[in-house]
């Protein structure tokens, strides 16, 4: 009965916000106007306008957030591939316009799964992996896919401290090799910089142990964007608390994102034991970390989309009672959890509190129930288990985000927005 109440009290909470500051589904974009103002100037100054995005499965798959820079980056300059989990830190790692690849003995530590090791756990970044060896000749590789993602500076990320080992990467021509050795436990990043791009780059163990937490490429300065999707398959947001900060700070120092984009929220809905109060006070916290790590960074919090189970025991619960989609079959299985529209409703609620952007997904696709609709078109844009999209699905969220991102974007320049097709399910 509290969780019930709390759900009603945070649902008319947000109803108001859904009127105020927003248009379309974009809410407080005037907290974005600085990364709009770069992109705005990007080619002109021939400045990189970094932007990494920090999720789940949808952003490890890289289908939305790969759209999305191929948007952008047609628009605004092709400026590489950003920031990357190190080697390929599990089975089924997908990689879009850059191929990883990975060979020797290499341990992978992550925030959540098989590869979150509790007992002896090894500090872990923005990337949410760290890959450890100690096999001399152990080698990661990159390997640009076509010619817009060439490697003109490469950045490598690594923990230091005393007995650690060494490391060599070779970029193009260029060859660079240095100790990771340190007289108390920290980490680093080293940057190697190529005036001839190269289309692939190899970083080997030659002694000791060494641990790598992530691993940046750009491409020459010419001015562009990058969008870098740091996902971790069937994580929430809680489980980012397991990174460690000093390595974050580390990181995000070498990288200077100049927006950060969080998209978590379908596994929270999906959580059997999920409380409204808890997940608010937890999302609260995990933001204001990131403004602490990341001070005047501009972030953009992107609400959980659509989804759909036909379990029942997640379609009741700590959310409420989830009702049967309108329009459809009373007797179809299929609607969304019992608290998504909680989730949606607290993530809209706090990213105004805490000062930053916000998206919502579930809105732009339609609204409650739109999974099952985008499921059973022909083509499909979901997938079979109403949770993930297809790619023609992900590459229509990106369009609408970045619409919807332009618009708002528009008022700051002097031009206004000419590129953009408006779909009819708007």
């Amino acid at each position: 009965m509290i969780a019930a109440l709390i759900a009603a009290m945070l649902l008319q909470t947000a109803a108001p916000l859904a009127q105020e500051g927003c248009s379309r589904s974009l809410c407080d974009a005037d907290r974005l106007a600085p990364v709009f103002e770069k992109l705005a100037t990007a080619r002109k100054t021939a400045r990189t306008v970094r932007i990494i995005q920090i999720g789940d499965s949808h952003t490890a798959a890289d289908q939305v957030t790969g759209s999305w820079r191929t948007l952008l980056q047609a628009r605004f300059g092709a400026a590489g591939r950003g920031v990357l989990p190190p080697g390929r830190p599990y089975a089924g790692y997908l990689t879009r316009n850059v191929t990883a690849t990975q060979t020797g003995t290499w341990v992978t530590s992550g925030i959540f799964g098989a590869a979150w090791h509790p007992d002896w756990a090894t500090p872990i970044g923005l990337s949410g992996y760290s890959l450890t060896s100690a096999a001399p000749g152990a080698a990661m590789g990159l390997r640009a896919d076509d010619s817009t993602q060439r490697f003109g500076r490469f950045t490598v990320c690594a923990l230091t401290g005393p007995g650690a080992g060494a490391v060599m990467l070779t970029l193009g021509t260029e060859q660079r090799s240095w100790s990771l050795a340190a007289p108390v436990p920290g980490s680093d990043c080293t940057t190697v910089e190529t005036q001839t791009p190269s289309a692939s780059a190899a970083l080997v163990v030659t002694q000791g142990v060494v641990t790598i937490t992530s691993w940046a490429t750009e491409a020459p300065p010419a001015g562009g964007v990058t969008l870098s999707n740091l996902g971790t398959v069937g994580a929430q947001f809680l489980h980012y608390d397991r990174t460690d900060e000093a390595v974050m700070a580390r990181e995000l120092a070498a990288y200077r994102p100049d927006l950060l984009v969080l998209a978590f929220g379908t596994n929270e809905a999906f959580y059997p034991r999920f409380t409204a109060g808890g997940y608010a006070e937890q999302l609260s916290a995990g933001i204001a970390r990131l403004q602490r790590l990341a001070p005047g960074v501009p972030i953009l919090l992107v609400g959980a989309p659509d989804s759909a189970t036909r379990l029942a025991s997640l379609q009741g619960g700590a959310g409420g009672v989830s009702p049967p989609c309108p329009g459809l079959d009373p007797a179809d299985p299929w609607r969304p959890t019992a608290a998504l529209a909680t989730v949606q409703a607290i993530q809209r609620r706090i990213a105004h509190q805490r000062g930053i952007a916000y998206w919502d997904w579930s809105t732009s696709m339609g609204g409650r129930c739109t999974a099952t609709d985008w499921a059973t078109r022909q083509p499909p844009l979901m997938r079979g288990d109403h949770v993930h999209f297809t790619t023609q699905g992900a590459a229509e969220i990106a369009r609408r985000l970045e619409e919807d991102l332009e618009d708002a974007m528009a008022p700051s320049r002097s031009e206004p927005r000419t590129n953009a097709t408006t779909s009819p399910n708007r």
